[in-house]
């Protein structure tokens, strides 16, 4: 059974599509991989999305997934945007000779219940009953050692690792997923439990 969702998708090419059509009834876009770098029409069309009914991002967690994501979020100013990171493993399609550059599986070959994982760690699936959560902030993540000290990125790291989320996730990326999964107070409480007591704020 299809899992409706309010949202369109936006994925890299036609086998993370039909992948993701396989488990969820909604719009699914196609960046054509790169091509959105010069693609003025299907950007405009993804730009409208995120105003009218909001975006979700699922993109490969490798070098070539994280520039495309980057470069929708810097198309996405306006509108809601979610961004769903699939976990970094090891693998080849079936379709495929040969395994990535980097050796990991793409969207279109995890499994089903990995992809609602994803989505359900992003908030996506439940956010219609979800109360209100405070959200963190920058500030946030320098008063707990996230950004701005020679420490950060390990601590990022570990946090990232602990989440299951690719290593390749920025801080505000990281941010960006905390406030959409958890809320501020959890997310301390979580990053507490790592790194010990934090400052009060």
């Amino acid at each position: 059974m299809k899992i409706p969702l309010k949202e369109a998708v936006i994925v890299e090419g036609r086998y993370d599509k039909s992948r993701l059509a396989s488990i969820f009834d909604c719009m699914i876009v196609e960046t054509g991989g790169f091509d959105i770098f010069r693609d003025r029409e299907k950007a405009a069309m993804i730009r409208a999305l995120a105003k009218s009914c909001g975006v979700i991002i699922v993109t490969d967690s490798d070098t070539a997934g994280f520039r495309i994501r980057g470069h929708l979020k810097s198309l996405l100013a306006e509108g809601r945007v979610y961004q769903v990171y699939i976990p970094q493993i090891a693998g080849k399609e079936r379709r495929k000779r040969a395994p990535s550059a980097q050796g990991l599986l793409g969207v279109e070959g995890m499994s089903r219940q990995v992809i609602l994982e994803a989505f359900a760690k992003a908030g996506v699936l439940c956010r219609e009953d979800a109360p209100f959560r405070e959200k963190l902030t920058k500030a946030d993540l320098f008063a707990w050692g996230l950004s701005g000290t020679a420490q950060s990125a390990q601590r990022r790291r570990q946090l990232l690792e602990r989440l299951g989320l690719p290593d390749y996730v920025t801080a505000n990326g990281l941010m960006d997923f905390l406030n959409a999964s958890m809320g501020r107070a959890q997310a301390r409480e979580l990053v507490q439990e790592l790194f010990g007591p934090l400052p009060h704020q």
